[in-house]
């Protein structure tokens, strides 16, 4: 693990400080612990217009964080960037111990790539679902963090005045769609629902549970039992 002053790349931001309706570019804020990590993720992002550098995190930003390994100074960097700034964030990363991996989620990361697997295809397709607020995880990180929070849920089972989320069917079978990988679209088709209300139910369990993303919605309701 890197212990210098980590950095950040940019363009210019607008008047407003917000990226225009019109051109629909993402603002991306890149953060790495060295400097040739940082212009590797910057020169594969800034050939696809519709990545818009920034230097600095904050609401309605994609925040891509680039680790080695994790530690908890990763975490807190990442908690304050999803909590205290209102980004959205995206995860490079060499590894995860399996003792992280929910920790990450619960932090509010959405996405996740491996470094050996961080291609510019790669990057920009796990910017683009974390700007849209969709998890995109390894197929492989996805099978650990089910396994994982199903083992948390069956040490919980049967004890007195565990919580109930009360999630509703509708919102128990979009977020069985969600765990299975498919994309607002393909929960569209499969429940015969406009997207528009695939996107209602998400947004509303998400905000009434206080959670961050689609990946913590999986979470939590692997963790109680529903899915």
């Amino acid at each position: 693990m890197f212990n210098s002053p980590r950095t950040t790349t940019t363009s210019s931001l607008g008047a407003d400080g917000c990226v225009g309706v019109a051109d629909r570019r993402v603002p991306v804020a890149v953060s790495a612990p060295d400097p040739i990590s940082r212009e590797g993720a910057v020169s594969q992002l800034r050939r696809h217009p519709e990545i818009d550098l920034r230097e600095e995190s904050g609401p309605g930003t994609v925040a891509l964080l680039i680790e080695d390994a994790l530690d908890e100074g990763a975490l807190t960097r990442l908690r304050r960037i999803v909590r205290s700034e209102g980004a959205r964030a995206v995860l490079v990363v060499g590894a995860i111990r399996e003792s992280e991996l929910l920790d990450v989620v619960e932090c509010g990361v959405g996405a996740i790539v491996w470094r050996h697997e961080a291609t510019a295809h790669r990057l920009v397709q796990a910017v683009l679902a974390a700007s849209r607020g969709d998890g995109d995880l390894p197929a492989d990180l996805l099978g650990r963090l089910i396994n994982q929070v199903g083992t948390l849920h069956r040490g919980a089972a049967g004890r007195p005045g565990a919580p109930s989320l009360g999630l509703t069917p509708r919102e128990v079978d979009v977020l069985r769609l969600v765990a299975e990988g498919l994309d607002t679209g393909e929960i569209a088709g499969k429940l015969s629902y406009s997207e528009r209300t695939v996107k209602n139910v998400m947004h509303g369990l998400t905000t009434r549970l206080h959670l961050r993303n689609r990946a913590h919605a999986v979470a939590y309701a692997l963790r109680e039992g529903y899915i």
